[in-house]
């Protein structure tokens, strides 16, 4: 909670000014009730009208304020709220950002939407319906107990105690009864999402699979929780909404017991009588959302926990303190990547064996370099140390630069990737390539479709290159979409580019013909095949096999002399 507040620093004074706000519209109420009380006692007596005006006047004065001072105060709480939500978001992407994929691998899809989602978002009521709530029911509660005080010093002091027992005693009840089912809420909301967006995401297997009765017990078994957890956090909210309604009455009780007698005995005017009985009717209002916020206060300090956990994750990546600058390619525009005795680990490896160990081999401009081995033998491990999103001990140079001491961003600018699993976007053909580079003309957006053997098929699709790809690129085959991101990598333009499993689902001829058109259109680029065919591997320079159990590796030299 104290790293929230921290991030409401910049807001301050508007929370301060909503809280101001939020006490002169709940100030206002209580003058109204107050101010018409006294009003229609006096009036009772028929005064000369004169005598009324400045109640008249205050009356109007007070319903006109209420609406005015609430209004102005959601509008600068809500503003607070939501630039402390935008500079939240931007921490938290930023973070993300830093630590890189690898380090979002623990987390389920649907659990990491509803932490960035549901939980930021709940975030923002800290502020909203905990803070500005407390400091304005503060502000006129004391009024509120002074003005009773004045009047009657007895009622006065009937209204503090029932409006500490509403603003402490009924908030600690709430969190007692209610701790375990508001903390509970968020976690369980997270797992719903993740078992909700698995089920969907994998529809087609469940099926297959005949596992939908079991996957649908789930949700709902899951969902059972979830309701249960909801009913009891409203349990809580209605005891507390009935305790403040009983101390509320006790007030006014207490105040006639105090007032009646007063009047009797001279002490209070019978005009102030109605004042006196009426006012903690309206005070209370200053002390009502209190419970409520109780409960607010625990689910956001359950959200903020999940957050936290999120962006204090350890970090796949470390950057140098001081960044070296990025080295320029050679004379002749080439790059050269050595890796010498290269192992990695994954931050979430259960066990102390490294996914890669003992790799060395070296990538050259104009060459292809294959690397073979079987699953888990840490062949894509090798792309993300390369890319920057993953630690690494032994050498990576790029051009004779270390690259943990350079600037991960500025490496990825010379080294990218295409993976088996890239993500295709739900839009249009086009937009999916642009994503590459915003500045790329359509000669050479066709181009790129082209190499990657793709381009045929979108000239004869009626829309062309706004043909719409579907989600996760569904309206396309598994070998168009596999394309679709070669492409993409291709019109990046890297200097050093890592092909994993270019040609998977693809026909062996089609793969065999998109293999010759990469390599050609790569010969002014160091190029890394990652693949565990052995046909795409003969089309290399030189292959790398690597095992799986000690992690060494074996260079094998094809011929420089082969043409593509």
């Amino acid at each position: 909670m104290a790293r929230l507040m921290t991030l409401s620093r910049p807001v301050t004074w508007r929370l301060l000014l909503a809280s101001l706000l939020g006490a002169l519209a709940i100030g206002s109420s209580v003058g109204l009730l107050a101010t018409s009380a006294w009003l229609i006692s006096r009036a009772s007596e028929q005064p000369p009208i004169l005598y009324l005006q400045i109640a008249i006047v205050s009356v109007r004065a007070f319903g006109l304020g209420r609406a005015v001072f609430r209004y102005a105060e959601r509008l600068v709480s809500h503003d607070a709220a939501f630039r402390t939500l935008t500079d939240m978001r931007v921490a938290i992407y930023t973070r993300l950002a830093a630590n890189g994929p690898v380090a979002l691998r623990p987390y389920r899809r649907g659990d990491l939407l509803s932490r960035l989602v549901s939980d930021v978002d709940a975030v923002q009521d800290l502020s909203l319906r905990v803070l500005v709530p407390a400091l304005s029911g503060l502000l006129v509660g004391a009024a509120s107990v002074a003005l009773a005080a004045w009047l009657l010093p007895g009622a006065g002091a009937v209204l503090a105690v029932a409006l500490l027992v509403g603003g402490l005693v009924v908030p600690w009840i709430t969190i007692w009864a209610g701790a375990r089912a508001a903390t509970r809420l968020a976690p369980v909301q997270g797992r719903m999402s993740a078992e909700v967006v698995d089920m969907f995401a994998g529809a087609a297997d469940i099926v297959a699979s005949g596992a939908t009765s079991r996957m649908v017990a789930n949700v709902r078994a899951t969902d059972a929780e979830l309701t249960a957890v909801q009913s009891r956090s409203s349990v809580a909210a209605g005891l507390a909404a009935a305790l403040g309604a009983a101390a509320q009455g006790a007030a006014v009780i207490g105040a006639i017991l105090f007032a009646v007698p007063a009047v009797r005995s001279g002490e209070l005017s019978g005009v102030n009588l109605a004042v006196v009985l009426l006012l903690p009717l309206a005070a209370y209002e200053s002390v009502v959302n209190l419970p409520t916020a109780a409960l607010t206060y625990l689910r956001v300090r359950s959200s903020a926990q999940r957050v936290f956990e999120l962006t204090d994750a350890a970090p796949a990546v470390h950057e140098a303190a001081r960044p070296a600058p990025l080295p320029a390619a050679s004379a002749d525009g080439s790059r050269t990547v050595k890796i010498a005795d290269l192992s990695a680990r994954y931050p979430d490896a259960d066990d102390e064996q490294d996914a890669l160990s003992g790799l060395s081999m070296t990538l050259r401009t104009g060459e292809t370099v294959a690397l073979v081995g079987p699953s888990g033998s840490g062949k894509s491990t090798v792309d993300a140390v390369l890319e920057r999103f993953l630690d690494y001990s032994g050498s990576v140079q790029l051009d004779g630069a270390e690259l943990r001491d350079l600037d991960s961003d500025q490496v990825r600018t010379v080294i990218g990737s295409c993976t088996q699993d890239a993500h295709v976007f739900d839009t249009s053909i086009e937009e999916n390539l642009r994503l590459a580079r915003r500045s790329a003309t359509e000669a050479q957006v066709w181009r790129a479709l082209d190499q990657a053997r793709l381009g045929d098929w979108v000239r004869s699709q009626p829309m062309g290159l706004q043909t719409p790809v579907g989600a996760h690129g569904d309206a396309l085959s598994g070998g168009q979409r596999q394309r679709l991101a070669l492409a993409r990598a291709l019109l990046a333009d890297f200097e050093v580019l890592v092909l994993d499993e270019p040609t998977e689902h693809l026909d062996p001829v089609t793969a065999a013909e998109l293999l010759a058109d990469v390599r050609a259109a790569t010969a002014h680029t160091a190029t890394l095949l990652i693949t565990h065919h052995p046909d795409d591997a003969e089309q290399a320079d030189q292959i790398v096999a690597i095992s799986p159990t000690r992690g060494d590796a074996a260079a094998t030299d094809t011929g420089q002399e082969r043409t593509p």
